[in-house]
């Protein structure tokens, strides 16, 4: 495989080759991480065109700093613009529909079928979802996630928890009727 500085380099002399392999090399990637924050495949495609254009038009300012690297400010890109795009549909909203409880155990989700798993986080409500992904999938900090969002730290903390036990709710569910 075309090591990312190579790509960089034939991106950066104007080998259009060069963007076509960019693009194939992270389109699918690029794309389940749209998905992780829009539930709406169109969405997600019209985001991920965005941010393609996006890429090609900042890469001049790219910093290289080792293989990988290319890939994390891809990948930040596109939660930024998924983000970008959730404010801008005034769709990111604290919800309050869960309220506070004891912790519970967490279930095993070893049972749980990925495809399954995905599907029950792309149903969380959107401010839940925005919140999980940027915390587990971005490890993000609850303050960063605040900056981001333009939502309190302790906002940010409590989406999470609740999106957490939401989760949980339906894994154990999802097991329940798994084993009758």
């Amino acid at each position: 495989m075309e090591t990312e500085e190579r790509l960089l380099q034939g991106i950066r002399q104007g080998e259009r080759g060069a963007q076509r392999r960019l693009y194939e090399r992270f389109a699918g990637y690029l794309m389940a991480v749209c998905l992780r924050y829009l539930a709406d495949r169109e969405a997600a495609e019209d985001v991920l065109q965005d941010c393609f254009v996006k890429i090609l038009t900042s890469i001049g300012r790219f910093e290289y700093r080792g293989e990988g690297s290319l890939k994390a400010w891809v990948t930040r890109l596109a939660v930024n613009e998924s983000l970008t795009y959730l404010r801008q549909q005034e769709r990111m909203e604290v919800v309050e529909e869960i309220p506070d409880e004891a912790d519970e155990e967490e279930p095993d989700v070893g049972g749980v079928p990925m495809e399954q798993l995905q599907r029950m986080i792309e149903e969380l409500p959107v401010g839940y979802r925005a919140v999980f992904n940027l915390y587990v999938f971005e490890q993000m900090s609850h303050k960063e996630i605040a900056a981001v969002l333009g939502i309190k730290v302790n906002t940010s903390a409590s989406q999470y928890s609740r999106a957490r036990k939401l989760l949980a709710r339906r894994i154990k569910n999802f097991i329940n009727q798994q084993t009758r």
